[in-house]
């Protein structure tokens, strides 16, 4: 397997401070599965081109551990449209190094760069464009036995119980200079946190603020009087396990529950980890709003509309959804259930067996495969996910939102990749699933979890009673209107998420 490093990648892993913390990671994966790491002559070129003469030999010295490109690939109609519109050099570099990619001549890109993230989604090829931690969580899904711990849950604990001196604080203490002092002052103070072996993994901080309880002076513009809740600290470090979107969950949840208007948060920018963080708030919602002066600098501030309203993107709007939506059930095999929706554990089931998180288990954004009659899905239809079981065994579960379908797959490579990440199925389940019936082949159904009904939970025997389905579902069976709100109230949903 040869894997082709960006430019990025090799400054940080060899730059004699560490300015990320899942580099080291990273590397361990690829040397623990004798990957080869290879750089393009471009990212040579880059690094020669650095001013600081001291750099460029230890760089030089550095870089004979790598395997350059000896031969470069041909040009082809897409990249040479993408050459058309690339005005610097950086920009034919970066097309030049998706080239290889798309010649065949890597098996994977690493790159933390957006912009060859945008190219390789033009070109097709970007489900083997990885970031550092999405290729973390890939290696780590599909090697299991090579993993070297197992992530605990996210659990609440008391700020006075947690190791300050843990190296994973060590960027908050070096910007921010009162950290430790303020860390100290919430020892009494609620936290959520992630360890494992004894060392953090992620950390989340929530307050609520009072609508004019607080002095926003510092924020330009000006924040005008609402309920909020800030996101006061906030940090995931790469380990394979989507913990990220588990603790946004986190996040939207305490929004709901507190009935907040905006959700905000202010951060630094010059650390890639914190570069990634605002990425991903981004992708759900957040967006710029200005700026904050403190004592460390200007952080940058982040806010996200909290309010009831529907986008036609579902992640911007999350969790809310429309009552007026398309509204579908279908039926969910018990193996798969909880491994897919942990939130939505029957009371005959042990939490125990599901307290080691899996990236399927945490994320937000999941991928459910099918072989319906009816495929005529869209963004933004509800779904209600039944637990197959029979009468009594079976249930309605789980809420989710519908993102996008994926239908008419060319080959079985793209839809393993289109699986893989958010599927709760093995690369070879993937593969005997594709090809059970050849003549009809599955799609792709990407919704967003939503939320999962309290227990005891609806079984197929009361929902035959309310007349709210006949038998159990085959597929994406519709729902009608009135049904769905008889089902809500008699599962005590919690509808604060629905808009009228």
């Amino acid at each position: 397997m040869r894997i082709l490093l960006d430019t990025n990648i090799i400054i940080h892993r060899e730059a004699s401070k560490v300015y990320n913390q899942d580099i080291g990671l990273l590397f361990h994966w690829l040397d623990k599965l004798h990957y080869q790491k290879c750089i393009h002559p471009a990212t040579v070129e880059e690094i020669n081109s650095y001013q600081d003469e001291e750099v460029v030999n230890t760089m030089k010295i550095k870089i004979v551990n790598y395997n350059i490109l000896r031969t470069l690939s041909q040009d082809t109609p897409q990249t040479l449209h993408l050459n058309s519109l690339d005005k610097k050099q950086n920009d034919f570099n970066d097309t030049s190094i998706l080239k290889e990619l798309l010649n065949n001549r890597v098996d994977y890109l690493i790159t933390e760069d957006k912009g060859i993230h945008r190219k390789a989604k033009f070109l097709e090829i970007n489900e083997k464009v990885f970031k550092i931690d999405s290729f973390i969580e890939k290696v780590s899904f599909e090697n299991p036995e090579l993993s070297d711990y197992k992530v605990l849950s996210v659990k609440k604990d008391f700020f006075g119980n947690i190791n300050l001196k843990d190296n994973f604080f060590s960027s908050f203490l070096e910007d921010y200079h009162e950290f430790e002092l303020w860390f100290n002052k919430k020892s009494d103070n609620v936290s959520y946190i992630c360890e494992t072996n004894g060392e953090v993994k992620a950390f989340l901080y929530l307050k609520v603020e009072d609508s004019n309880s607080e002095n926003y002076n510092d924020i330009t513009p000006i924040f005008q009087p609402k309920k909020r809740l800030k996101i006061g600290t906030f940090k995931v470090e790469s380990t394979g396990y989507k913990l990220g979107e588990r603790f946004l969950k986190i996040i939207f949840d305490n929004a709901l529950r507190n009935n907040v208007e905006e959700l905000y948060v202010t951060i630094f920018d010059k650390r890639e980890e914190q570069q990634r963080l605002i990425s991903l708030l981004e992708e759900w919602g957040f967006v710029h709003w200005g700026t904050k002066e403190t004592k460390n600098g200007i952080e940058q501030v982040f806010i996200r509309d909290f309010n009831k309203n529907v986008n036609p993107k579902p992640q911007v709007s999350f969790p809310f959804v429309s009552r007026n939506a398309n509204k579908y059930i279908v039926p969910i095999y018990p193996e798969y259930h909880t491994e897919l929706f942990p939130d939505s554990i029957l009371n005959n089931e042990s939490p125990t067996n599901f307290v080691e998180n899996e990236p399927h288990r945490n994320a937000l954004k999941k991928v459910y495969i099918s072989r319906s009659f009816n495929r005529n899905l869209y963004p933004g239809d509800l779904i209600i996910f039944y637990r197959t079981g029979g009468n009594y065994q079976g249930v309605v579960s789980t809420i989710g939102i519908v993102e996008s379908i994926i239908d008419n797959i060319p080959s079985e490579e793209k839809f393993i990749d289109l699986c893989r990440k958010r599927s709760v199925f093995s690369d070879s389940e993937l593969k005997k699933y594709w090809n059970w019936t050849p003549n009809n082949r599955p799609f792709i159904v990407n919704f967003l979890y939503v939320d999962s009904f309290p227990t005891p939970k609806v079984n197929l025997n009361r929902l035959r009673e309310l007349n709210i389905i006949n038998s159990a579902p085959r597929g994406f069976e519709p729902i009608e209107n009135s049904k769905f709100a008889e089902l809500m109230r008699e599962a005590r949903a919690n509808e604060s998420y629905i808009v009228d």
